[in-house]
C-alpha cells in the first residue's frame, strides 16, 4: 500500500502562510496532478511531501505511515525535477545506479535494477553513453530511471517537461503515461500546463493561493467545475465569460448578442455566464467584430470583440475564416452555458 494522505497541512515562512490547511487523499497507484498558476503553492506542497520543505502544521502519511517529521531519505519517495541533474562524467548506467551504490547495494542487484529500468524507459542502447551524448528527452528519461531503480512508494515529478521543446514535451508526456501504466506506482506530478494535467491524470488537484479549489477526474473538472476559477483554468482555449443580469425570463447577456438564456432562479442578481469556445459557432449577423483568425488545419480559433468590448474565442472545425475587421454573429445551445455568482465566483446550478 503506497497511498498518500494530507491532513490539514499548513506551511508558513515566518508570519507568511502559503499553504492553508490542505486535506487530500491519493489512492495507491493513482496518478495525481497538482495544477494551478505560478505561485499557487503546488511545488511547495510537493516539496513538503518529499520532506524538502518542513511542514508547519498538519500530518503527511505515506502507506499509512506518518512521515511528517521524517528525513527525505526515510519517506520512500523519489523526486524528478525539471532540471536533469545528471553527473556529466558518469555514463547513463552509472547515473541510474549511483544512488543504490552509495547506499551499499550489491553490484549484481544494482545492475539488475538498472537493466530493468532501462528496458521500461527504452534506454538499453544508451547505457554506456554520457549525458552530453543524449537528447533532452533521453536525459529526462535517465533522471526518471534513477528514480525507478530506488523502488520508491511514491514518485514525485516537479514540472519535469518544462525544459523540453514542444515536440519532446508531447513525446515525454506519452512516455510518462506509459510508465505509469507499466509499473502502476503512485505518482504526483506538478505542472502549470493544464493540457498535461488533462492528458496524464487520474485525479487533478486545482490549487490557487495555497488552497485547493477542486479535486476530481479530468473530465469531471472540465464538465462540472465548482467555480469560475476552475472553469477558466481547465480547458484550452479557456472558457469565455460574459456579464448577465437575471430577470424572470432568464439571464440577459449583451456579450452573446443580447440573448436571454434560461438561468438558475436568482432573479435580480448579476451573474457571470460561461460558454466554452467549442460550444460557440459563427452565425449570420453583425454583433461581433473579428480581430483575428488562427487556422491550424483541423481546427480554427476566431478571436472576436463583443459589442461591450469583451474579448472572446470561437472554435471552429472548418477552414473558412472571416476577414479581420468584419462583422459576424454568434450562436450556441443554451444548455451549454454555465452560471457563476459574480461576487464569489461560485457555480450556480
Amino acid at each position: 500500500m503506497s497511498g498518500l494522505e494530507l491532513q490539514q497541512v499548513i506551511k508558513r515562512y515566518g508570519a507568511t502562510q502559503v499553504i492553508h490547511g490542505v486535506d487530500l487523499s491519493i489512492e495507491d497507484g493513482e496518478f495525481c496532478v497538482f495544477v494551478g498558476p505560478s505561485g499557487c503553492g503546488k511545488s511547495t506542497l510537493l516539496r513538503m511531501v518529499a520532506g524538502l520543505e518542513e511542514t508547519s502544521e498538519g500530518r503527511i502519511s505515506i502507506g499509512g505511515r506518518d512521515v511528517t517529521r521524517l528525513d527525505p531519505a526515510e519517506r520512500g519517495v523519489a523526486m524528478v525535477f525539471q532540471t536533469y541533474a545528471l553527473y556529466p562524467h558518469m555514463t547513463v548506467e552509472e547515473n541510474m545506479g549511483f544512488g543504490l551504490k552509495m547506499t551499499g547495494h550489491p553490484k549484481a542487484e544494482i545492475k539488475a535494477k538498472v537493466d530493468e529500468a532501462a528496458r521500461v524507459l527504452k534506454l538499453g542502447d544508451y547505457l554506456k553513453r554520457k549525458p552530453k551524448a543524449l537528447s533532452g528527452g533521453q536525459r529526462q528519461r535517465v533522471a526518471i530511471g534513477r528514480a525507478i531503480v530506488r523502488g520508491p512508494e511514491v514518485f514525485l515529478f516537479d514540472e519535469p517537461l518544462s525544459n523540453l521543446d514542444a515536440e519532446l514535451r508531447v513525446e515525454m508526456r506519452v512516455e510518462i503515461a506509459r510508465l505509469h501504466q507499466e509499473i502502476g506506482a503512485t505518482m504526483i506530478y506538478v505542472t502549470h500546463d493544464q493540457v498535461e494535467a488533462m492528458t496524464l491524470a487520474d485525479k487533478i488537484v486545482v490549487l490557487r493561493a495555497g488552497r485547493i479549489e477542486q479535486v476530481g477526474a479530468p473530465l469531471d473538472l472540465y464538465n462540472d467545475p465548482d467555480n469560475r476559477f476552475v472553469a477558466g483554468f481547465i480547458g484550452s482555449p479557456a472558457m469565455n465569460f460574459f456579464d448577465g443580469a437575471v430577470g424572470e425570463a432568464g439571464a440577459h447577456v449583451p456579450g452573446l448578442g443580447g440573448v436571454t438564456v434560461p438561468a438558475p432562479r436568482v432573479a435580480g442578481a448579476t451573474v457571470t455566464v460561461g460558454v466554452r469556445p467549442n460550444h460557440l459557432r459563427l452565425a449570420e449577423g453583425d454583433s461581433h467584430t473579428v480581430d483575428l483568425s488562427e487556422q491550424l488545419g483541423g481546427v480554427s480559433y476566431h478571436y472576436l470583440t463583443t459589442p461591450g468590448g469583451e474579448k472572446i474565442i470561437v472554435e471552429a472545425h472548418d477552414q473558412q475564416a472571416p476577414r479581420p475587421g468584419s462583422k459576424v454573429g454568434i450562436a450556441f445551445d443554451p444548455k451549454d452555458a454555465y452560471f457563476f455568482d459574480s461576487g464569489s465566483g461560485l457555480r450556480l446550478r
